[in-house]
């Protein structure tokens, strides 16, 4: 990322395997990502990180209350 290290709080996207993650901190030199919604972190070398485009991180989003009300239907009894 060109311009200095992505804000905590920001979303970017890990450019060595196209996830998109939130930006939880900087720790070792490295920034630390987490998926969008909550999962496990990883980190990133901060030359592998773009900012990511508001709409990748909509889609992520719905895609992630989608896959949570799938679940939760299969979980709930019919009625």
């Amino acid at each position: 990322m060109s311009g200095g290290r992505p804000p905590v709080g920001g979303y970017v996207v890990d450019v060595r395997n196209g996830r998109l993650g939130e930006v939880m901190d900087h720790v070792g030199g490295c920034v630390q990502l987490r998926p969008v919604g909550g999962g496990r972190e990883w980190d990133c070398p901060p030359e592998c990180v773009e900012v990511a485009a508001p709409g990748e991180v909509l889609r992520e989003r719905v895609r992630r209350l989608n896959r949570e009300a799938r679940l939760l239907g299969a979980i709930e009894p019919p009625r």
